[in-house]
């Protein structure tokens, strides 16, 4: 899939690739935060950023991904716990329910302009925002990616808490047909203890 739509179109054609790392063998779609905010603040200023941060859930995901295609449905909920950077960029923890118990990595996603566009380059993410969010409740992700050679969408439903409230799925259901990813194609993740952090007590 190409840009997503609207504002968010002009991504520029820098994309770049770094894909080695063993943790996306177990879970290649991991989260990934990019701030856009509402009332026309700059969506990567540090303050926006500082505001994203903390722990969420992914508790849904759809894309094009012809790897997701295959594993979708053994999937579980996992942890993105967000750190900002005085430059801008975030500092991402993520654990991963896996068959072998929980698998954690980090990523670093680095801020690339002033309108809330960020890339990882570990996890081969080229293009990463936040398409909405009130901050306090969820958060709507978009994900443009290279994944073993392939280009593909990816979008992702952030929530503060296990259960998204009907309004945050509704923003996400609503969202991603506009980036061309089909209602089969979305799964909403199922709850897992294997990672400690994934409690409701975690920070």
């Amino acid at each position: 899939m190409g840009p997503a739509p609207g504002e968010w179109q002009n991504r520029g054609s820098d994309h770049e690739r770094t894909l080695h790392d063993p943790w996306l063998q177990t879970n290649p779609w991991a989260s990934g935060p990019r701030v856009r905010v509402p009332g026309g603040r700059d969506p990567g200023s540090h303050a926006a950023s500082s505001q994203f941060a903390g722990l969420w859930y992914v508790v849904a995901m759809v894309s094009d991904c012809k790897v997701f295609r295959g594993s979708k449905d053994h999937l579980l909920m996992f942890t993105s716990n967000v750190t900002a950077t005085a430059e801008g960029n975030l500092s991402v923890h993520m654990e991963v329910p896996g068959p072998d118990g929980c698998n954690q990595m980090d990523a670093e996603y680095l801020r690339t302009g002033s309108q809330g566009h960020f890339r990882v380059p570990t996890l081969g993410y080229l293009d990463v925002r936040v398409v909405d969010t009130d901050y306090s409740s969820f958060a709507v992700v978009y994900i443009y990616k290279e994944l073993e050679g392939a280009l593909s969408t990816l979008v992702q439903l952030y929530s503060r808490t296990q259960e998204a409230s009907p309004q945050a799925m509704k923003t996400f259901q609503d969202f991603y047909p506009t980036v061309g990813l089909p209602h089969d194609m979305m799964v909403a993740l199922p709850k897992s203890d294997a990672c400690s952090s994934g409690g409701q007590g975690a920070p």
